[in-house]
């Protein structure tokens, strides 16, 4: 067995022909799947399915000692779990029923062509890993586990639904088929798709590509490479990036901004799983997992007929929405002391102390740059920090910049809000209306509060003791 290998299950031939089992080697590596053991005397099967990890058999029917229709027998009885492929020199239909009947998955001729032979072992593998994926994502939903937190140590977060992507993230990590993220701009999409790759156990690399504003040309050569002469310039042969993440993970990024012509380029990759070089016209395989990520809303895109509808199935097999900041508020205390010490570090400075009051002034914003956005305000306040203390003031003008809502509502710049309300309320009541959300939004913090009413605090601390008062002057 290769526990590096693809898939992740062994597979194991079962032929008493040593040069069939060496070509059929050849014809599966050929394709990637190199996980592959062979057995030359079917009696050795039974002790190599007790001892070894296996998935998939290969099998046989005519051998000495014990036959191919006796093996599958026995493996459907004692080895559910495993599929079984019958790959016979006969071509009968009556045959090819009963081993159906006995349990095989598929029937195959060894006459055929080397291309129907690794499709249909590529089917099997396929139906194998989605059903390991079902029972590992049910297990997960049920228990909602994260057996793996260290892979996600980059990405700080108390929040529940975090949890649930990250729980996810680990039952099709180890799935070949595409992982699509979507999610909004700083969210931290790569930060996911990196996490999936170490929980995957690659032994390649992870390549990222950045694929907004690449043309066809460009995104061909980028991705598949060119060999030497293919066009003008092209002195050298040069390896795309699907080559360089052989054995690993291939991350495109921004997949939402691809060209109708690239989306193209793209499905037939994934489709058939090769590839040709620009000027070459030597197929290579695909042997990375594809994980993609994209800002844009593709369901709505496929809709509107700027993504092709063939393409967005086959991307989102596994998908996955991290939430933007905005709708979990309460990792911003987390992500907070989380980039002061990344800020620290990086500047050689000692971590500030962070107001009490800081998370809930922050709480306050929309962060419509997410993530990102909190993580450069951070390590702005860092950089022009001298007190032990952080001050707030920098957080308050990085808001007020953005057009956050820190600041108060200014009647000569923005819209009436009583504009068709029926019924207006009095002063004294609209007084009241907003203080209440005021401290609501605040968090019952009366500084931010005042803030936010653009009066001092003591003016609020005064309204609030007084059971019936006038409304501020």
């Amino acid at each position: 067995m290769n526990p590096g290998g693809y898939p992740s299950f062994g597979i194991l031939a079962v032929d008493d022909e040593p040069a069939w089992l060496r070509s059929l080697r050849v014809a599966l590596g050929r394709a990637g799947i190199d996980n592959f053991v062979q057995c030359q005397d079917s009696r050795e099967v039974p002790g190599l399915l007790a001892t070894q990890p296996v998935g998939l058999v290969l099998l046989d029917l005519n051998m000495p000692h014990l036959s191919g229709e006796e093996l599958l027998a026995r493996i459907a009885a004692d080895h559910p779990e495993v599929a079984v492929i019958v790959i016979s020199g006969m071509n009968q239909v009556e045959t090819a029923v009963r081993c159906v009947k006995l349990g095989a998955f598929d029937y195959l001729v060894k006459t055929a062509e080397e291309d129907r032979l690794v499709s249909g072992v590529t089917r099997a593998i396929r139906m194998l890993e989605l059903q390991r994926e079902n029972r590992e994502m049910a297990s997960r939903v049920l228990f909602a586990t994260v057996e793996h937190p260290e892979a996600f140590a980059a990405i700080a977060t108390r929040d529940r639904a975090m949890l649930a992507i990250f729980s996810y993230v680990e039952a099709v990590a180890g799935s070949p088929q595409p992982l699509l993220i979507e999610g909004e701009s700083g969210v931290g999409k790569e930060l996911v798709a990196r996490a999936a790759h170490e929980l995957g156990g690659r032994r390649g690399p992870l390549v990222a590509v950045n694929v907004a504003g690449l043309d066809d040309s460009v995104f061909a050569d980028t991705l598949f490479g060119h060999a030497r002469g293919a066009f003008t310039g092209a002195d050298q042969p040069r390896r795309g990036m699907v080559e360089e993440a052989a054995g690993g993970t291939l991350f495109l990024d921004e997949i939402g901004d691809l060209s109708i012509a690239s989306q193209v380029k793209l499905l037939r990759l994934l489709q058939e799983g090769e590839y040709f070089a620009l000027g070459s016209d030597r197929p290579k395989r695909l042997q990375a997992r594809v994980i993609v990520a994209t800002h844009h809303d593709l369901a709505a895109r496929q809709t509107a007929g700027t993504f092709r509808r063939d393409l967005y199935f086959r991307l989102c097999t596994h998908q996955i929405h991290v939430p933007p900041l905005r709708e979990r508020k309460g990792d911003i205390a987390v992500l907070l002391e989380h980039f002061l010490e990344q800020a620290a570090r990086s500047l050689g400075k000692r971590k500030p102390t962070a107001p009490k009051e800081l998370p809930t002034l922050l709480g306050t914003y929309a962060f419509p740059g997410n993530v990102r956005e909190l993580k450069s305000m951070v390590f702005d306040a860092v950089t022009v920090h001298k007190e032990r203390i952080l001050s707030m003031e920098t957080f308050v003008k990085a808001i007020e910049r953005a057009g956050g809502s820190v600041t108060p509502y200014s009647a000569a710049t923005g819209d009436n809000p009583f504009v068709g309300v029926e019924y207006l309320p009095s002063i004294h009541d609209a007084v009241e209306l907003l203080v209440q959300e005021a401290l609501g939004r605040a968090g019952g913090n009366q500084t931010i509060a005042a803030r936010l009413l653009g009066v001092t605090q003591s003016a609020l601390s005064k309204r609030l003791k007084a059971a019936r008062g006038t409304p501020f002057s």
